[in-house]
Order: structure tokens, then C-alpha cells, then sequence
């Protein structure tokens, strides 16, 4: 088994179970619009390509001005209440625990806009990850591989000695645009044939699973 030195995370379905979060702001921005509101299910399938591509999916026939302002109540709505309901999955604080004590560089590289993947790892993760990328500041969305270079670039870290994990077909491209090896976790957003879709072998059904990869 390979062992790797440093860890790249994707964010949501992954550390972190934000749905019910995103979910409700989804639903606060459509009813303010006078439009119905999506399930839980609904809010899953759409969310992994930021959130712009969120609000087009909750309102697929919406023009371009008021997909503005559904974006708009959407970004202000998630702000102010992004950590009603969102926690860390069990056995993630422990395994970024575990793997700080051993020494693995690790950080996050997420299609979260940049504000709000900074402010639920402080409120969830505290200080580590110590590296946080989100989309926005010049960093494409996923699965353009920028947001994992930079992230390297900050780590001081070497791509042949690091993995990217996720929980979605994205990650799985992305990593692959990255030039990174691959684990995916089955615990997250997408259902466990869509990860293994991707031609990926590894899927890790608990965080402690992961705790195996890394020196």
C-alpha cells in the first residue's frame, strides 16, 4: 500500500455533512422568489460544482438577472447561517487529529465559495487544516486542478507524495487534472456506483480507513 506524506480534502460531504445547511438556504432564496423549494435529495444531486451551478440547477429556467439575485439571497442567507446544522462527519476531527500528530501536511481544497469554506473549517475544524481553498481570489472551480497546486505550493508539498480525497465524480477529475492519486469516501453526497464510476479502487466506507494511507 502506497503511503502518502500530505492530504488534500475536498470540504462538503467529505469533513464536513453541510447539507441541511445549503438545503435551507437553497429554499430561503427560491421562496423569496416565489419559486417551490427542492428536497434534501434535490439539494444533494446539485450541490459539487459551486454555487453558482447550485442556484442554476434549483431554478433551471431562471433568466440571467434573476439568477443574480437568487445567487445574491442565497450567498447572505448561507453566511448568516452556515453553521445552524453542518458538523464534522464522525471520526473526521479524530483523523485530522491523528494525522497532525504523525506529522501529514494537510489542507482543503473545496468548490465552497472561499469565505464560507474558510469560515465552516474555523467553526467545525478549528485551526487545522491550516490551508483552506475555496472558490473565488483567482482559484477556478474544481475539477480545474489549480486550487490543488496552490494548495501544494502552500504546503511546501511534493504532488508525488500526496492524495486528494473526496466524496464525488469531481474529486475523482479532479485529482486526475491534478496529476494526484485519488481516494474517494462513500459517507458523503453521491451515491457509492457514481464513485465507482470513476474507475477509482479505493473507497473508504469510515474516516479511520483513511488513516491507513499516510506514513
Amino acid at each position: 500500500m502506497k503511503k502518502y506524506k500530505t492530504a488534500l480534502f475536498d470540504l462538503d460531504g467529505t469533513l464536513l455533512d453541510t447539507l441541511a445547511d445549503l438545503r435551507d438556504a437553497v429554499n430561503y432564496a427560491l421562496k423569496e422568489a416565489g419559486r417551490p423549494e427542492r428536497t434534501t435529495e434535490e439539494v444533494r444531486a446539485f450541490v459539487g460544482n459551486g454555487v453558482k451551478k447550485l442556484m442554476e440547477r434549483a431554478a433551471p429556467d431562471a433568466g440571467e438577472e434573476e439568477q443574480a439575485r437568487l445567487l445574491a439571497v442565497f450567498k447572505k442567507r448561507y453566511a448568516e447561517h452556515m453553521m445552524d446544522k453542518t458538523r464534522p462527519y464522525p471520526g473526521i476531527v479524530e483523523l485530522l487529529h491523528d494525522l497532525k500528530r504523525r506529522g501529514v501536511g494537510c489542507a482543503v481544497v473545496s468548490n465552497k465559495f472561499d469565505a464560507a469554506a474558510k469560515g465552516v473549517c474555523a467553526g467545525c475544524l478549528g485551526e487545522f487544516p491550516s490551508v483552506v481553498i475555496g472558490e473565488g481570489n483567482g482559484v477556478a472551480k474544481k475539477p480545474d486542478p489549480s486550487g490543488c497546486h496552490m494548495a501544494l505550493a502552500l504546503l511546501g508539498a511534493d504532488a508525488q507524495d500526496a492524495v486528494y480525497i473526496g466524496d464525488s465524480d469531481v474529486d475523482a477529475t479532479t485529482a486526475r487534472n491534478a496529476g494526484l492519486d485519488c481516494i474517494l469516501v462513500s459517507w458523503g453526497f453521491r451515491d457509492r456506483s457514481v464513485l465507482e464510476n470513476t474507475g477509482e479502487k479505493r473507497i473508504c466506507d469510515r474516516p479511520e480507513e483513511l488513516g491507513e494511507y499516510f506514513i
